[in-house]
């Protein structure tokens, strides 16, 4: 009799059902999609509402980088998050948003990696002519070759810039040609963008030159400091600076330097400073800006996974991507 009871026990003990089933598998992704599992590879074809756009791109930081490294650390943190948002009450997955790979670097030519930046987002945007791409540097180098070919999506039209940053970004040429320090300089002596059109947010002191604050200022681009921020209030703030980029302008572009964000909150940023921004105030800002329907490109630019912290700034990084997604989401139509 007890053998047989043992025997009935043994053969109720089936380690199977402890294993994810097909099905099982896929109702629990039914319960929750990653983001990893939601953005996947784009096909080639399917007409998207956003785009994620690698732009490994290190080689013209003025200090050592690892940026180049950013695009696959910030592919890698899409699993540590959801599609679901209940803060905004929406959930992301049905929106069609898909990587489309990373843009090759020339080994050695900076210059050439610039025009392959330009060339291949201004192809983008003949294929895809409302995508919003959401493009990861990669130094800040990246973002004036990638505003150029956002200006030949609008011909004859204005455009406005955002830019979120701790510095101006706005050294010369003579001293190192195109380098992340000199993407505004490029913006606002090609005259992409006019100045007037430019705000700057979350600039501190001491990392600055008084020179380079002049010249922002003598071509009217609006500065908003890391203290205008933490005495007005980011909505505040944001007003004002939305009210400069949207004056007479078709679309805004924005371009979010990582390293405005303070360095307890961002370890992995090349040049990492205290008094920076607070998440909040970025996840926040930027989930506005996503709403706004001339908001049509947004780089994030400046990470050095290779001194992060247990990849919290690509996390981060991450976690501002999708604010901007869910705001998007709200948009009419």
């Amino acid at each position: 009799m007890k053998d047989s009871e043992h025997e009935n026990d043994h053969a109720a003990f089936d380690p199977v059902p402890f294993l994810a089933s097909p099905d099982q598998a896929a109702f629990r992704d039914h319960l929750e999609t990653k983001v990893a599992h939601w953005i996947r590879q784009w096909d080639g074809q399917e007409q998207l509402t956003a785009g994620v756009i690698g732009v490994p791109l290190s080689k013209a930081s003025i200090s050592l980088s690892g940026a180049s490294t950013t695009p696959a650390a910030v592919r890698a943190a899409f699993k540590s998050f959801t599609t679901y948002s209940m803060e905004y009450d929406v959930d992301l997955q049905q929106m069609a948003v898909r990587d489309l790979g990373d843009i090759q670097m020339h080994v050695t030519d900076v210059n050439e990696c610039h025009r392959r930046i330009e060339a291949c987002l201004a192809k983008l945007y003949e294929r895809q002519p409302t995508i919003v791409p959401i493009v990861f540097g990669g130094d800040h180098s990246i973002s004036f070759p990638s505003v150029k070919a956002f200006a030949s999506r609008y011909p004859e039209k204005k455009l406005g810039m955002i830019h979120f940053d701790a510095h101006h970004d706005v050294r010369n040429f003579e001293d190192g040609g195109a380098t992340n320090g000199t993407p505004f300089r490029g913006i606002l002596e090609s005259g992409v963008v006019s100045g007037s059109n430019i705000a700057q947010i979350g600039i501190r002191g001491f990392m600055n030159s008084k020179p380079y604050h002049d010249y922002v200022k003598s071509k009217g681009v609006h500065v908003f400091t890391s203290r205008n921020v933490r005495n007005s209030g980011i909505s505040t703030v944001l007003a004002r600076a939305l009210s400069a980029a949207g004056d007479g302008t078709d679309a805004i572009y924005v371009s979010f330097d990582v390293d405005v964000i303070d360095q307890a909150f961002a370890p992995g940023c090349p040049a990492i400073g205290t008094g920076g921004l607070n998440p909040w105030d970025a996840l926040d800002a930027l989930y506005h800006l996503g709403t706004l329907p001339q908001v049509m490109a947004i780089d994030f630019v400046c990470i050095d996974p290779t001194v992060d912290v247990r990849n919290a700034t690509s996390r981060l990084a991450v976690q501002l991507m999708l604010s901007f997604l869910a705001g998007m989401a709200s948009r009419p139509g």
